[in-house]
């Protein structure tokens, strides 16, 4: 990266993100994320999360600084000199999950995950789904809310509140976690190499519709959902070195 890099600066709706994007406005060159080195978020992790879905196929390296609720994505909120900060940042390669789902019409809709996909059902009714992996079909009936696969920088995040396990970087794995199961009663879910095709095949989607989301983009009544890890995609999060990705999921393993 340039000793001062191009920065394009991005930022919620939230006043404190508006207000900081004024700041940095004022004393920084402005580029457009297309003619930028790099993109500077500001926002909570949702903004993250939709800087990315929106800019990631740029290639750009991505630094966050939490002008949000939500900030394990962010970097500690600072003023002081960007360009040292942005030269002494260490990166975090992050590979989304590919989604493709298929409805009851037919209609086939793919998108990226960096967090998690997430079968849900639409209805009163738990949701009932068959599990296979890379085409071997594992689990005949899976009773429940739902199901999801994380990456492990999303496993801290829905995946952890399900009680899914939180996954090192690097790991090469992925987590597959029920949401609230019923039946099989004592099933947890699996730790899967991060090549693995996991397709879920609702069961009985008349009487108990389910919907997929790849982070925020939902698609309802689905009766198939097939995701692997992207091969074709990666991002690039920047962050401070004493307060780095991989720093906080280890120390997210030791709360108490």
């Amino acid at each position: 990266m340039p000793d001062h890099p191009r920065i394009a600066f991005l930022a919620s709706r939230a006043d404190d993100a508006q207000a900081a994007l004024a700041w940095f406005t004022e004393r920084y060159d402005q580029h457009a994320p297309q003619d930028a080195d790099v993109l500077c978020a500001l926002g909570g992790d949702g903004f993250m999360l939709q800087t990315l879905h929106r800019h990631g196929a740029l290639g750009l390296p991505v630094f966050g600084m939490k002008r949000g609720t939500v900030g394990f994505l962010m970097n500690h909120y600072r003023e002081d000199d960007l360009h040292a900060r942005l030269a002494q940042a260490q990166g975090a390669v992050l590979k989304p999950l590919e989604m493709q789902a298929v409805t009851e019409s037919g209609a086939s809709v793919q998108s990226l995950a960096y967090n998690e996909v997430s079968l849900l059902r639409q209805t009163r009714q738990a949701s009932k789904i068959a599990i296979h992996l890379n085409g071997r079909r594992r689990l005949d009936e899976l009773v429940s809310d739902g199901v999801l696969v994380a990456t492990p920088a999303g496993s801290t995040a829905y995946n952890y509140s399900a009680h899914g396990p939180i996954l090192p970087l690097g790991a090469g794995v992925i987590a597959l976690t029920p949401i609230a199961p019923f039946r099989p009663r004592r099933w947890r879910g699996a730790l899967l190499r991060a090549g693995t095709e996991i397709r879920f095949e609702v069961l009985d989607p008349d009487k108990r519709p389910v919907s997929a989301t790849a982070d925020s983009h939902e698609v309802r009544d689905v009766v198939e959902v097939t995701v692997r890890e992207s091969q074709a995609h990666t991002v690039t999060l920047l962050f401070d070195p004493e307060h780095n990705l991989e720093e906080r999921i280890m120390n997210e393993q030791f709360v108490t």
